[in-house]
């Protein structure tokens, strides 16, 4: 039994885990962004609402990247975190053995083990949301590169400058990793909105473009056209690299059935191996995928 964390920017999930498929929940605090006392004082009070024994581990699905040598977390979206070794520091202030991991390593991790990716040797689980970001399991053992990162698909100056057929200019954007040119920067949900203000100087969400794009709209058809081909060119790299044999797609993006059928063809038509079995899938872990992986990152499975 193991008591597991799914930690966002906007809140701390909790819930007790028997297995990886046999979650109690146990209740969701705002997180405290700026306090570091605050943080821990929240941690803690999910914690005790675990029926697992005093001592037992805590598995924690946190976002930041976290170095596997020094053990230090570099957190944007949770200021008072950041810099910090966290799970020594929790485990210290808790009195519990605490094991904490990136959430998109933890959703990859999930969907290895009991999600889409069950029975698969390699498996690359792409985060297609808020950000583009992604995790490496291979054989159900998660991939921690150097300095915590692995998977991450989504940065460096890799997007595509022209598109289209004709082709067409696209600006190098600025990304908030620092870089310019990131595919975080147009092939998040944010992304699409971006590309469809740019090409038709209107302003719409993810949602209502991609509806208007399944209704037939020209104008949308044509955005998505466009992002199809900035996401599949660096997925497909990725897979020719790593060999993945299925790549489950988590993020808002990924509700989009039809979308990440289309993402899905548009790789295959990429990849160096050739294979009439769908690849790029919605991920199946809808629900609390992160606290899943947490507890299969615990040992649990």
């Amino acid at each position: 039994m193991i008591t597991c964390l799914d930690i966002g920017g906007s809140g701390i999930k909790g819930a007790v885990a028997r297995s990886a498929a046999d979650l109690q929940m146990l209740g969701r605090l705002g997180t405290p962004l700026n306090d570091w006392e605050a943080f821990v004082a929240a941690v803690g009070e999910v914690v005790a609402l675990s029926p697992a024994p005093a001592g037992s581990p805590v598995s924690i699905a946190i976002t930041g990247v976290i170095d596997p040598v020094t053990g230090i977390i570099k957190c944007a979206n949770i200021p008072c975190i950041d810099g910090r070794k966290l799970a020594s520091e929790l485990s210290e202030r808790l009195g519990r053995p605490v094991l904490v991991a990136n959430d998109a390593d933890c959703f990859a991790l999930a969907e290895a083990v009991v999600g889409a990716g069950r029975g698969h040797r390699i498996v690359f689980g792409a985060i297609l949301g808020t950000g583009v970001g992604g995790g490496l399991v291979i054989e159900g053992r998660m991939i921690v590169g150097a300095g915590g990162i692995a998977g991450e698909w989504g940065h460096g100056p890799i997007a595509a400058m022209r598109v289209g057929d004709p082709p067409v200019d696209l600006p190098r954007l600025p990304c908030g990793c620092g870089q310019v040119g990131c595919l975080d920067t147009v092939g998040a949900a944010r992304g699409i909105e971006r590309l469809h203000r740019y090409f038709h100087g209107e302003t719409l969400d993810s949602v209502a473009i991609i509806e208007a794009w399944e209704r037939g709209d020209a104008r949308a058809a044509r955005t998505v056209a466009y992002y199809l081909e900035l996401v599949a060119e660096p997925l497909a790299l990725v897979v020719n690299v790593v060999g993945a044999d299925i790549v489950p797609v988590g993020g808002g993006l990924s509700k989009a059935t039809r979308l990440i059928a289309r993402l899905d063809e548009e790789v295959r038509r990429r990849i160096l191996r050739r294979t009439d079995a769908p690849l790029v899938v919605p991920g199946q872990l809808s629900i609390e995928p992160g606290l899943i992986g947490a507890a299969t990152l615990g040992g649990l499975s």
